[in-house]
């Protein structure tokens, strides 16, 4: 598709539908487009602390899908709304999710916190 667009046009696309997705730590993650669902990308969830909602793509009109993952890397949930998950649906997933891997981090404020590694840091 880039090949075929000027220079203007790639900007346009680039600003609209976006090819990737840049978490609140700075890793780029690649964006899927598919013909009948929303765009989405898959990200551990530790990678998202202190995204308050979903962002938006195509000025504003639609919401960019999240399929959260565990530090195994399976789906744990997927949602197009991150304050609706953060409110609600996240102290569930927290609760399962702090037995099966006690080393990975779990907040209980999980907008307060730094995203990044989901590896609790090692003791001195």
């Amino acid at each position: 598709l880039q090949a075929i667009l000027n220079y203007q046009q790639q900007q346009f696309l680039e600003a609209h539908a976006p090819t990737h997705y840049t978490t609140p730590n700075g890793q780029q993650i690649a964006i899927t487009y598919t013909a009948h669902q929303a765009p989405s990308v898959h990200v551990i969830l530790q990678e998202m602390f202190g995204q308050l909602s979903s962002p938006l793509l195509a000025q504003g009109q639609v919401p960019l899908c999240f399929t959260l993952l565990s530090p195994a890397r399976r789906a744990l949930q997927t949602t197009s709304d991150l304050a609706h998950f953060w409110r609600h649906s996240y102290f569930d997933v927290r609760k399962d999710m702090k037995g099966r891997y006690p080393k990975h981090r779990w907040p209980e404020e999980p907008l307060l916190a730094s995203p990044g590694r989901s590896m609790k840091p090692k003791k001195a």
